[in-house]
């Protein structure tokens, strides 16, 4: 029972001098760059997507800038007024699986084209696998441009 007087000591030095005022311990917020509206799949971004809104620096940790999202493709719905990270988002892709693309092999001043079809997507610069709609064979492929991939001649 002697502890008793002593844990009250304790109890009145925590909760600090009477009639002292602490401020609210209310989350601050932050501006913070989400999107306008819904962005679906596959759906290239903007600068005009995205607006300045309060938020909690959590929600405002890792987002993006209007600016390093531009020009690329969202790789899930992502729905308006969220904060857009880099996990959302992906290269654009030039060539998308199962679509039509013109094969060249070039060799040289030698240039052969031929009708294909995409097995994956990617965007320039990326390896893809295309079918020759002609021989049937499968080929490994470097994404020159919408539509247009390249076969390296040997």
């Amino acid at each position: 029972m002697r502890l008793l007087p002593f844990l009250g000591v304790i109890g009145l030095a925590l909760a600090g001098p009477a009639g002292a005022q602490t401020a609210p311990a209310g989350p601050a917020t932050v501006a913070t760059h989400v999107l306008a509206r819904m962005i679906d799949k596959g759906e290239r971004l903007s600068a005009a997507d995205f607006q300045l809104e309060q938020r909690s620096p959590a929600t405002a940790r890792n987002a993006l800038r209007p600016a390093d999202a531009e020009g690329m493709e969202a790789s899930r719905r992502l729905m308006a007024g969220s904060a857009v990270r880099a996990t959302d988002l992906m290269r654009a892709q030039a060539v998308r699986r199962g679509e039509a693309v013109t094969i060249a092999l070039v060799n040289g001043p030698l240039s052969i084209t031929t009708a294909g079809r995409a097995l994956s997507g990617g965007g320039n610069g990326d390896t893809v696998r295309v079918i020759s709609l002609s021989t049937n064979r499968t080929l490994d492929a470097v994404v020159e441009r919408t539509g247009h991939v390249r076969v390296a001649g040997h």
